[in-house]
């Protein structure tokens, strides 16, 4: 399991550089999620009736142990600014990891695309090429991607991970085995009552994309989920309810789980 906490150089860092995402691993009960009074039944409709496909991209880095904060910098710099340069990146969001992973992750990326096609053009793209040679791999010793297809709201804030419900909140990434069994079938059940799940509680949580991952080079993994919530207070209580979900499904340990707090979501149009 991955925990991701907030150390005071980073919390230095956002006056810097605010356009980062913190990350945070508090570890402290945390708001009970099933107390939280459910939305307007209407609105959840509508949203159900009119969806669009985005496509998600997560990526985890092993930085090199003695990478220094200029180092550090420069790299998160030119992951980020990556999306000006090219078209299909509709929201970013990244940090450093804190606290020991199972694979010794320190980093993580995440990015919504409009498209397949324009996940293609992404990792093809010149420009992203030679920020991975350049400023990715001297500083780096490992990398791995996960990515799904999954669908949000058909409304231009959603979309693009803007508007008052996103100037605040983290981000928790779930990277899910699924036993080969189950998925056809108790898998996406289990998937399916999260999904519904994570709209019961609109207080709690802004939104929450979930997909079958079709990254080859990490295909241990199945499942990828990110979810947005509000607080980093409200992700999480006593009896994780995506455990709750998932039990009795999951291959080998629990699964990969990266607490992603959002500082600032930008967007290339």
């Amino acid at each position: 399991m991955v925990t991701l906490s907030l150390p005071m150089r980073q919390a230095l860092t956002f006056r810097s550089f605010p356009i980062y995402s913190a990350i945070s691993s508090n570890r402290r009960n945390r708001v009970a999620i099933f107390s939280c009074a459910s939305g307007d039944p209407g609105q959840r409709d509508r949203n159900l009736r009119r969806r669009r496909k985005v496509v998600e991209h997560i990526c985890l880095l092993k930085a090199n142990k003695y990478l220094s904060y200029d180092q550090e910098k420069d790299m998160l710099d030119y992951l980020y600014t990556s999306q000006y340069q090219m078209r299909g990146i509709v929201a970013v969001s990244l940090g450093q990891i804190s606290g020991q992973t199972k694979e010794d992750f320190t980093h993580a990326v995440f990015m919504r695309f409009q498209s397949k096609e324009d996940l293609t053009k992404f990792y093809e793209n010149p420009f992203y090429l030679q920020v991975l040679k350049e400023h990715v791999v001297p500083n780096c010793h490992g990398l791995m991607n996960v990515d799904y297809e999954s669908e949000v709201e058909d409304d231009i804030l959603p979309i693009f991970r803007k508007g008052e419900d996103f100037n605040y909140g983290i981000e928790f990434v779930l990277l899910i085995v699924f036993v080969e069994a189950a998925i056809s079938g108790p898998a996406e059940d289990a998937l399916t009552s999260l999904q519904e799940l994570t709209m019961e509680f609109p207080c709690l949580i802004v939104q929450c994309t979930q997909g079958s991952n079709f990254n080859f080079s990490s295909e241990d993994y199945t499942h990828g989920v990110v979810i947005r919530f509000r607080s980093r207070y409200s992700w999480r209580n006593d009896a994780s309810f995506s455990q709750y979900c998932l039990k009795g499904i999951i291959h080998g340990d629990e699964p990969q789980e990266i607490l992603l707090q959002g500082y600032r979501t930008s967007i290339s149009l």
